[in-house]
């Protein structure tokens, strides 16, 4: 029986435990059934976190600390006079996602596509806290800080970490991300994904942007005692004229935005160049943007000897966005690779902090 604590983290539009969906279809697993209780059946505790579909990583963060900790979702004043948005959310007392919250745990944090910049930002908040909710009056723990020594691992599936031009190219001028042929029965699954600009700043979207992601990586740490795991997934081929295109079998939820992605070059709005590089794609990230945060250390993953403190890269991941959670017109087995993951991580040696 490992000793760690797995808190899974779903991505945008996604679903957790709390959630009606997923009794109906969980998030990890889709049709092939619940991942989480099946790794339970191997010996591993594990939790499937629901935080808010479209929020910002700044609420999801807030709120997973909640579920995890057992208390009321508290925002931060600052933070909440800011985006003028109520302070206090659910209080999730009486049905924490776990049932014991001290020092002797130790969490491994996974987070599935915008999941990723979530637990990233909570694992930071958790070792740090944040100067302007101190400033503030902060009581929360969670704006205090202090409690870096409870993070056993990040773990980034399919992770916009530096953002994905599935944004950006709908606000480049020089880009028209509707003269890019694409299938004509893709648009419209296109518009179930809802993802052009928003005008909120406190939202998933307004994060994932390039800038606004690069940003967000420039105040959150890589901490020396923690693991960090990035898993990168590319379903995309270059064409002759450069492009990317999906492989067959990609989901056809992702087609459209893929094929535009695997067209686009250009510059984010503050003039970070997205060049060819950025166009193999999942579907919906970038696999280039998937590898590790801007700016932090980064090693090909090697484990026979794990190093903390950097991000270690997996392999590229063959499948499409929707590989991590099983697939959903396309079915995928994902129990071995996520029995191989966590006995890996629970196989690491603890780290003095």
């Amino acid at each position: 029986m490992s000793k760690l604590t797995f808190i899974f983290v779903h991505g945008l539009s996604g679903w957790g435990s709390y959630d009606a969906a997923y009794r109906l279809m969980p998030y990890w697993g889709m049709r092939g059934g619940d991942l989480m209780a099946w790794l339970r059946g191997q010996g591993f505790d594990c939790h499937a976190a629901s935080v808010a579909p479209t929020g910002s990583a700044w609420d999801r963060a807030c709120e997973l600390y909640a579920q995890i900790s057992g208390s009321r979702v508290d925002y931060g004043e600052a933070h909440s006079a800011k985006y003028r948005h109520g302070r206090f959310g659910r209080d999730f007392s009486d049905c924490p996602l776990i049932p014991k919250w001290d020092d002797t745990v130790r969490l491994v944090l996974l987070g599935h596509s915008f999941g990723g910049a979530t637990v990233r930002l909570l694992s930071e908040l958790m070792a740090h806290g944040d100067g302007e909710e101190k400033e503030a009056g902060a009581d929360s723990p969670l704006f205090l800080g202090g409690m870096g020594s409870r993070i056993h691992s990040v773990v980034a599936l399919a992770s916009p970490m530096n953002g994905t031009t599935a944004y950006d190219m709908f606000s480049d001028p020089a880009f028209d991300p509707a003269s890019v042929k694409v299938p004509r029965w893709s648009k419209g699954l296109a518009r179930l994904m809802s993802l052009g600009t928003k005008p909120k700043r406190d939202y998933a979207g307004f994060d994932m942007h390039v800038d606004n992601a690069l940003a967000m990586n420039a105040r959150i740490a890589t901490l020396p005692h923690v693991y960090y795991f990035s898993v990168p997934c590319s379903f995309t081929h270059r064409e002759k004229d450069g492009t990317h295109r999906p492989d067959r079998g990609m989901e056809p939820l992702f087609m459209m935005r893929s094929i535009q992605i695997g067209a686009y070059k250009g510059k984010s709005a503050g003039g970070v160049s997205l060049d060819e590089s950025w166009r193999e794609n999942d579907g919906l990230v970038n696999t280039v943007s998937a590898t590790a945060p801007s700016g932090a250390p980064a090693v090909p993953l090697n484990e026979g000897n794990v190093t903390p403190g950097v991000w270690n890269v997996f392999p590229t991941l063959r499948g499409d966005h929707m590989w991590p959670q099983g697939g959903l017109v396309h079915k995928h087995d994902i129990r071995d690779f996520y029995l191989k993951l966590l006995r890996l991580i629970d196989g690491l040696p603890p780290l003095p902090i």
